[in-house]
């Protein structure tokens, strides 16, 4: 039997913990009518819920939208910039921060940065549009959104052979960490264009900024009608034949990105010397031979030649390269279309490069050269495309069926006259193969 001693404390202690549940009750209970009595959108309000949500975590719960990463202006071609972009995205998502809309390049003066010519990034893809696709992943912001721009602290990013992928990393790191940094509203890193700096994501990480990155309507709409040219001039050659039910079926068009323009037979002849390999410059020649072997194309076919407007400009006949082709392909380029002064001579260098790369991912079957990053983005994409429809390889006779088909010229596939089956590894752990080029692509994304 207890004591009436403890008896006695066993009351008191009861009587104890009631009273304060009472207490915390009504402290809730007062704070509750103390908010209810705001008008929504009263500062006192916000004030209020700012300080029991969760310091810096946005609704999405993952993304800081009160701090901020600022980057270097990009530069380079159209996706370069791309890459560039999303490095800097996956690094303000490394450091839980939102990143500062950046400045896209318009030219490709990137060595004389006087004569670089700036294009805000919500004229070539849509800003509202980014944010709803990557909520919760990444996130942009206006500089407006900047409370204090005069206070910032300056993050130099390293270079060169000491400052390792480590390094970088733990540089990173130790800058979300450190409160002292941490605690400014803006961290600027000042450096080198962020396409140059170390790799630290996997693929899939930047293809979910990728999938992101919607073009504004006006290129949209600039694509749509270079694809209906190229769909007209597959209806005038009446060639083929209607199906059972009367309906003329449409002409297939190819889209070839080639590269054989001076300036990048230039280049990629000294990256085969520096890299040891002879797979990376195609001759027109071997182009053409290898386009004219891809199986299953149905006669006749459209192409459509990416080129650079260089190449537009040959007046030999030998040296066109409109000329050489197999019967039942037939060639188009950009002024043969019509669309060279009608459509891109209308835009910048950057929106000329952004239409293009609508058009050849739009197509029925893709060909370019594994070590562009132009057709490594439009493969990766394709890829992703296939894989939503259930085609994780294209390796099968079957990968015929597979409407998001890709090839390499630059590679030989099951014998040396046919190009390359060409799916992205959606396994690999960085962009390192996108971003510089690789002569190890395979048919398959796993």
């Amino acid at each position: 039997m207890n004591s009436p001693l403890s008896c006695k404390n066993l009351r008191l202690f009861s009587k104890s913990v009631a009273c304060k549940c009472l207490a915390l009750v009504a402290i809730a209970l007062f704070y509750r009518a103390l908010l209810l009595s705001y008008a929504p959108g009263n500062a006192a309000l916000d004030k209020i819920t700012s300080l029991i949500r969760a310091p810096y975590i946005s609704d999405s719960g993952r993304i800081r939208t009160d701090k901020f990463l600022e980057v270097p202006q990009i530069v380079w071609g159209l996706n370069n910039q791309k890459i560039a972009f999303a490095r800097a995205c996956l690094t303000a998502r490394l450091m839980n921060r939102t990143l500062l809309l950046p400045s896209l390049s318009s030219s490709l003066f990137y060595k004389e940065i006087d004569k670089l010519r700036p294009i805000p990034f919500d004229k070539v893809f849509q800003f509202e549009r980014f944010n709803s696709l990557c909520s919760g992943f990444v996130r942009l912001a206006q500089f407006s959104d900047v409370r204090n721009r005069a206070q910032r602290f300056d993050l130099e990013k390293g270079s060169g052979r000491r400052w390792t992928v480590e390094r970088d990393l733990e540089q990173l790191k130790q800058s979300s960490r450190n409160g002292s940094i941490d605690e400014f509203e803006v961290i600027r890193v000042i450096g080198k264009n962020p396409f140059l700096w170390h790799d630290h994501w996997p693929v899939k990480e930047y293809a979910k900024v990728f999938e992101c990155m919607v073009v504004v309507d006006e290129i949209s709409r600039e694509a749509d009608k270079v694809v209906m040219k190229i769909r007209e001039a597959g209806a005038k050659a009446k060639l083929e034949p209607e199906s059972k039910t009367g309906i003329e079926s449409p002409v297939p068009f190819v889209a070839v990105h080639m590269r054989i323009e001076i300036d990048w037979m230039i280049h990629c002849k000294k990256l085969e010397q520096r890299k040891k390999v002879s797979e990376i410059c195609s001759s027109k020649r071997e182009i053409l031979e290898r386009v004219g072997n891809i199986s299953g194309l149905k006669t006749p076919t459209l192409l459509y030649l990416a080129v650079a407007d260089s190449l537009l400009e040959e007046k030999e006949e030998d040296s066109s390269v409109l000329s050489g082709w197999r019967d039942g392909l037939i060639p188009f380029e950009k002024k043969k279309l019509g669309v060279k002064e009608e459509i891109y001579g209308k835009y910048s260098y950057l929106i000329q490069s952004a239409i293009d790369y609508e058009v050849c991912l739009r197509a029925d079957v893709f060909v370019g050269n594994s070590f562009s990053t132009f057709s490594s983005l439009i493969v990766l994409e394709r890829t992703q495309k296939a894989r939503r429809l259930g085609f994780v390889s294209s390796c099968e006779d079957g990968g015929g069926e597979n409407e998001w088909r890709s090839y390499a010229y630059n590679l030989a596939g099951e014998s040396k006259r046919v190009p390359r089956r060409w799916m992205t590894n959606m396994t690999d752990s960085s962009l390192q193969a996108i971003s510089y080029g690789s002569n190890s692509v395979s048919c398959s994304s796993e």
